[in-house]
């Protein structure tokens, strides 16, 4: 059955590889996290052609997250709603399920914080998740965008930001071989807020953005007055997480890394986002969507595509 998944749902062509991060990825498309926050699936879903997976994401303690409902399909407009809250096992057992997991998939951890830590101590807690899971996976996501955590966001303020950088990076420097941190910003950041976040990414010198999360946004809906409360992903988030990537990409010269997310359905959304500056892409929303065999149709393309050139 593995085999036939393989055949199935998976494309590999040389002309895919992509070395980023001191990191060899088989191709430029990922999952986001979110999908596999307890890392249960790794094996399953690496048979559907991802190039990375991103796991969590993962806080201290478990966590129940937000009550249910709590994950909606707008199917008329190709999106999802989600208000989850960092629903995930906690990173003890999560770190069990990944001693000696065999794959040929880089696996990425999300972190973030527990809900009942305050932010002043929310360092402790990106820490705490950073140390357990150090040799297990091959780089790092800081959540502090997602919107279903209250007061998560103003974790980007730029004071609180560096100082939950500076302590994960001083921990990284403990090792000879330094894991890859990346920031997965909001959508919803102005241009000033993203200033700031690019001046502190600087800073810390950590190795990237990953842009971007959910949006809370209703104006972006073709329903704008859709009543349920939560993140925004899918076909509605294209434009807006693209703008912000195309405005990192200019405002760092095209120096700093970004992993382009948000509303990527097909081949099209997946250049745009290249384009915009990006250097590698997740799924999540998109996938849901348009079925397993998304990334294999995409794969197939950019080869064919890289062959012309």
């Amino acid at each position: 059955m593995t085999s036939v998944l393989k055949i199935y749902f998976s494309y590999n062509n040389k002309s895919l590889h992509k070395k980023m991060f001191n990191l060899n990825f088989k191709n430029s498309i990922g999952l986001a996290a979110g999908f596999d926050k307890n890392a249960l699936l790794i094996k399953e879903l690496s048979l559907f052609g991802f190039g990375h997976i991103e796991i969590g994401t993962v806080t201290p303690k478990p966590q129940n997250g937000n009550k249910k409902p709590r994950l909606f399909r707008l199917n008329s407009e190709q999106s999802l709603i989600n208000r989850m809250g960092f629903n995930n096992d906690g990173v003890e057992i999560i770190a069990k399920r990944l001693v000696n997991l065999n794959t040929d998939c880089i696996i990425g951890a999300n972190i973030g914080k527990n809900k009942d830590t305050l932010n002043e101590d929310a360092w402790k807690d990106y820490l705490f998740c950073f140390k357990k899971l150090f040799h297990l996976v091959d780089y790092f996501v800081i959540n502090v965008s997602s919107p279903n955590t209250p007061e998560l966001r103003k974790l980007q303020n730029k004071n609180l930001l560096f100082n939950l950088l500076n302590n994960l990076q001083k921990e990284n420097k403990k090792h000879k071989i330094k894991k890859p941190i990346l920031l997965k910003i909001s959508p919803d950041c102005s241009l000033n807020e993203i200033d700031d976040i690019i001046t502190v990414v600087k800073k810390s010198k950590i190795n990237g953005i990953v842009a971007t999360n959910t949006s809370i946004d209703k104006s972006i809906l073709s329903n704008s007055k859709y009543f349920e409360e939560g993140g925004i992903s899918g076909k509605r988030i294209h434009k807006k997480s693209t703008d912000i990537i195309k405005y990192i990409s200019k405002k760092t010269n095209a120096k700093l890394p970004i992993i382009g997310v948000g509303g990527i359905s097909d081949y099209k959304t997946m250049i745009d986002k290249f384009n915009a500056g990006a250097s590698l892409v997740q799924v999540y929303t998109g996938w849901v969507y348009e079925g397993p065999s998304l990334v294999k149709r995409m794969n197939k393309i950019m080869a064919n595509e890289l062959s012309k050139n």
